[in-house]
């Protein structure tokens, strides 16, 4: 097959594309420079000079995949609304990148062996946890909790939140709401008062 002429900027997504896929399909250890070359119709010269080897462009699509997802949580925390509604729009969030970027997220539960600019998923998980906080903090101390435990509810929430996504990523059912629903069910009313049928607030 003709190789296909490309600028340096379309080549450059074309193997971003490949090996994201590749490294979502078989991981970083099973990747290969030589498969990446191959599925994208190059030579493996042409994935060196882009991203000087398989770390390289494993950190771009990490990097990447990172700053989507960061992106989708924080527009969902960064309105003003009620605390459950916020909830809400955080756990579907992270649904919806689950849904739309599978690949992706397939990528960033793995265990990265590369560092890249954004650091791991844990960090990442971190990073919105913090944003979380900032959140909770404020209707603490809004009802006369101590504000110094909603850095301990972030990371129970996002955490409660990001394994469950986990989980989901391979099983799908129930629906993504309904999943949703049922988070937000959780964290919002607790074991001792959970709703029989619970649904959201604000439909997707």
């Amino acid at each position: 097959m003709a190789r296909v002429r490309m600028s340096g900027r379309e080549r450059r997504e074309q193997l971003l594309d490949v090996a994201r896929a590749l490294f979502a399909e078989k991981g970083f250890e099973a990747a290969s420079v030589e498969e990446i070359a191959h599925r994208a119709n190059v030579s493996k010269p042409v994935v060196y000079e882009h991203f000087g080897g398989k770390e390289g462009i494993y950190a771009v699509v990490v990097d990447r995949e990172m700053q989507s997802l960061l992106a989708g949580m924080t527009r969902a925390l960064s309105e003003d609304a009620h605390p459950r509604l916020l909830l809400e729009r955080a756990a579907r969030a992270l649904l919806d990148y689950i849904e739309g970027s599978t690949d992706g997220f397939r990528i960033l539960v793995r265990d990265s062996p590369v560092a890249t600019s954004t650091g791991t998923f844990s960090s990442l998980l971190n990073d919105i946890a913090s944003q979380v906080e900032h959140i909770l903090g404020v209707q603490f101390s809004k009802r006369g909790y101590d504000a110094k435990l909603a850095a301990l509810y972030s990371q129970a929430l996002v955490g409660m939140v990001a394994l469950t996504g986990q989980w989901w990523l391979e099983a799908r059912k129930p629906k993504k709401d309904e999943v949703t629903a049922h988070l937000v069910n959780l964290s919002w009313n607790g074991l001792s008062n959970l709703e029989g049928k619970p649904g959201l607030r604000e439909k997707s």
